[in-house]
């Protein structure tokens, strides 16, 4: 029998690594997805491959089994199995199933209206990342048994720590059980669940049916890519056609009360009564297949365009099929997989030949190929009203399989015009296979008591968005110094050569925000430097650290008031603009709790120039947060470009949510260009995490703003550089600042009780400068002037210098600007009227073959 990951294994060099079992579990298939290009396509977790209901339900009750063999029967009560969504939420039920003696939750993508959501988190390559949890009882999580987590493939391990990482700061307990199918983790992966839970003090055991690796080669993504686009078309199902036969649809009698699954908890009480009317739900659905008949059109059974299916060829998982006769198929609906499952498997024990899966949000290429996963893909409408918006729903390996009969089990929920339109899954259904059932399970409505906690009244799509990221599993800063609200684009190549990113942001050919600059790597000397700089600066980065921060406190109640919010109470919520402004934030944080011991929440957004803030962010702390507590964080300010371009994202997103509260004033450690009101200082001096990239920042980049990689629903991007942590300094710079909080403290008290007394209003010299400079050196474009100690380093760090003007008398904070300069080959000018200590200057007509003011090409060190 022909693997069914042969076809991408020989095209893209895609290995499977791992014991003989693992090829009759996984075949191979590609996404269309621009994070991950291959797909593990289980052949026993019934989602993209017809397999038998006993199979399906079997792998997960032998798995919960072991879960209840390694607790005991009494930590086995205790205990609360959570399954994901979409694809395993009825391998999670299975596997509770096996326990016993657990109630079962599983995440979900729908939002319900008044019920509490309990956590959140994010599955960074999965292409829709926002998981909920929404028990209708607010205590399901909250006791101190294990948490038995369940997925049908543990790869990066990502989704797991996200998860126990959100629940653990609301609901601690001792033990985590991690189960799956498959655990794919590589080498480099295999520590980290082990070192996370030392971290958090609980202990983590891992289950799984088998072991294994997948080993990609160098350029796999770019290739799956071209894989996909020749082959998109090629191979989905034909069309529904006018003229099919309607669908039957049968009355299931389902009990009233009874769960149709586990989106808001399934208690062994639930279990129970499932068990005692099984067999007569799947009795009316027998009926009901009894009724329609047994005639069959032509071409039933039919590989489309091929005749039927060759001897030996057939689906995955349908080894011990009969011959063309009265077989079925049972297909589930997205995260609806558990009550499709049970159905399918009393009619498997009544003696139907049955098969089961479900359709999926999951965009898969399909390959007509017996070493392929996916043979046929149905494409259909969303038919659910779905909170993030309609698209594309897909039902695999469907068409062409010789199903006689089609049971479509949905919820309530699902059964909308949608689902009867013309380009509808019925629709489609009925045009590929003679028999088409409708079965249809009421949506379970949780009840709503006064004493349950509802959601915020935030816009829907906020519910939908998931939690910060946060370290060790992205960025080296602690969890609870900073939470990100960022897409994880780590495994995405974005790096493009310097002169290359140059060339098409000049040209208008590209966003800078599209790409990254191949992350600076210090030398030996420059790194020096930066330390010899912090050993000198931090004091000052200390008390400017202080005076902003004490500003802020003082001044919080002001701020609510002019938004007419209580002016008591809370303290502010630091929201740094990523990623410049992260280390201030971290800093402003550890001086409120050092000095007044106030645990402020901390975020990290982005700001794009030209593009505005991220919009999905600031929905997501109005859903969170009050946005008059919110304070804006940055590192220093330039000629002000980021100060207007916060103020106008801000009115656009009042206008356009209807949310207001939020305060576009910038709180910065430097304001030199005399932008904003709230300041640590307006010297334009060394701030020494201006001197490097990702390794003072948490090893985290830039933000990427790309509209295949982010979409209207997404928080823009970022990577973490995991591979740069023997060079990271994000920890060193920060202990090394506060360190010195105790010495500055009362010269901090005397300067803020100066600022809170003076005229702070921003005078905008630094931008009348900039345009002075942009006329008098013929550049004509403010853009590529950087004025500041910090911009003109990024200019030498990420950019294409032109030459550097440097204000006289100014040594103490050029010494690392003159050494990147000279590294660089670019000409430093020294000039007395100045109001900044530097000016970076990006060459303002740049191609590959620019020069230098000495002739000479300018190249990339």
């Amino acid at each position: 029998m022909v693997w069914t990951g042969t076809w991408v294994a020989e095209r893209l060099g895609v290995e499977l690594i791992g014991g003989e079992e693992l090829p009759a579990l996984l075949g191979l298939a590609l996404r269309r997805n621009p994070k991950r290009a291959h797909l593990l396509v289980s052949s026993v977790l019934g989602k993209h491959v017809p397999q038998r209901p006993s199979v399906v339900y079997g792998s997960g009750l032998g798995l919960g089994v072991r879960v209840r063999e390694l607790l005991g029967d009494e930590e086995a009560a205790r205990s609360v199995v959570l399954g994901y969504a979409e694809t395993a939420t009825a391998l999670g039920h299975a596997v509770a199933d096996g326990l016993g003696l657990a109630p079962y939750l599983h995440s979900t993508r729908r939002p319900v209206a008044g019920v509490a959501r309990a956590g959140g988190f994010e599955e960074s390559h999965s292409h829709a990342t926002s998981h909920l949890l929404l028990p209708e009882d607010p205590t399901l999580l909250a006791g101190g048994g294990p948490l038995v987590l369940v997925d049908d493939e543990f790869s990066t391990g990502n989704t797991v720590l996200n998860t126990i990482r959100d629940l653990h700061a609301r609901y601690p307990r001792e033990r985590y059980v991690v189960v799956a199918l498959v655990d794919m983790r590589s080498g480099a992966d295999l520590g980290r669940l082990d070192a996370f839970a030392e971290e958090i003090g609980a202990r983590v055991d891992l289950i799984s049916a088998a072991a294994g690796t997948v080993r990609l080669p160098e350029g796999v993504l770019e290739k799956g890519r071209e894989l996909v686009a020749e082959h998109e078309t090629a191979h989905a199902a034909p069309a529904a056609v006018d003229g099919t036969p309607a669908p039957v649809r049968v009355a299931l009698g389902w009990p009233e009360g009874l769960p149709d699954g586990g989106r808001h908890g399934f208690t062994p009480e639930h279990r129970e009564h499932l068990e005692e009317v099984l067999p007569a739900l799947a009795d009316r659905i027998a009926e009901a297949l009894h009724d329609t008949g047994t005639e069959s059109r032509p071409g039933a059974g039919e590989r489309p365009g091929s005749g039927e299916w060759p001897a030996g060829d057939r689906r995955p998982g349908t080894a011990e099929l009969p011959g063309i006769g009265d077989r079925v198929l049972v297909l589930g609906f997205e995260e609806l997989m558990y009550a499709p499952l049970r159905l399918a498997g009393a009619l498997e024990d009544a003696g139907h030949d049955v098969r089961y899966s479900t359709t999926t949000r999951s965009p898969v290429l399909a390959v007509d190929d017996p070493g392929y996963a996916i043979r046929t893909r149905l494409v259909f409408p969303a038919h659910d009203d779905p909170a993030d918006g309609p698209g594309e729903r897909y039902a695999y390996n469907v068409a062409g399989a010789g199903f006689d009969t089609v049971v479509l089990v949905v919820d309530s929920a699902a059964d909308t015009p949608e689902l009867h339109a013309p380009d509808g899954l019925l629709a489609q259904l009925s045009a590929h296979v003679p028999r088409v059932v409708l079965a249809v399970v009421p949506a379970y409505e949780p009840a709503v008591t006064s004493s349950t906690p509802t959601v915020s009244e935030a816009p829907e799509r906020s519910s939908m968005l998931p939690e910060p990221l946060r370290g060790p599993a992205f960025s080296s800063y602690a969890p609870e110094e900073v939470g990100w609200l960022l897409q994880d684009l780590s495994g995405v190549e974005l790096e493009a050569p310097t002169e290359e990113r140059e060339e098409a942001i000049q040209s208008g050919g590209a966003h800078y925000a599209e790409s990254l600059p191949v992350e600076y790597q210090p030398s030996a000397r420059y790194q020096e430097l930066f330390h010899s700089a912090l050993d000198g600066s931090a004091a000052r980065m200390a008390r400017a650290v202080g005076t902003v921060t004490e500003t802020v406190l003082a001044e919080l109640p002001l701020r609510r008031g002019r938004h007419g919010r209580d002016p008591q109470g809370r303290g502010p919520v630091l929201v740094s603009l990523a990623r410049a402004g992260t280390p201030v934030g971290v800093l402003m944080r550890r001086w409120a709790k050092a000095r007044h011991g106030l645990d402020l929440p901390h975020y990290a957004v982005s700001i794009v120039r030209g593009r505005g803030i991220d919009a999905n962010a600031l929905r997501w702390l109005a859903a969170h947060h009050d946005p008059a507590d919110v304070v804006f964080v940055d590192g220093w300010t330039g000629k002000g470009a980021i100060t207007r371009e916060l103020a106008d994202a801000i009115k656009e997103f009042e206008a356009a949510e209807g949310i207001s509260g939020f305060d576009p004033e910038i709180a910065v450690l430097a304001d030199p260009g005399s932008c904003v009101r709230t300041y640590g200082t307006r010297e334009d001096f060394l701030i020494p995490s201006a001197c490097l990239n990702s390794t003072v920042s948490g090893l985290i980049s830039r933000t990427v703003l790309r509209s295949d990689l982010v979409g209207p629903n997404d928080f823009h991007g970022a990577k973490f550089y995991r591979e740069l942590a023997g060079s990271d300094v994000s920890g060193a710079f920060l202990d090394a600042v506060a360190a010195r909080f105790d010495e500055v403290a009362e010269t901090v008290d005397v300067d803020v009780k100066e600022l809170l007394a003076a005229d702070r209003t921003p005078t905008w010299e630094g931008w009348a400068a900039v345009e002075r400079i942009s006329e008098e050196y013929g550049i004509h474009d403010v853009n590529l002037v950087k004025p500041g100690v910090g911009e003109t380093t990024r200019v030498l760090l990420r950019r294409v210098p032109w030459k550097i003007l440097a204000k006289r008398g100014a040594d103490a904070d050029l010494a690392h600007v003159r050494l990147l300069a000279e590294q660089r080959g670019v000409p430093v000018e020294f000039v007395d009227e100045l109001p900044y200590t530097c000016v970076g200057l990006i060459h303002p007509q740049y191609t590959r073959g620019a020069t230098g003011a000495d002739g000479k090409a300018v190249v990339s060190q």
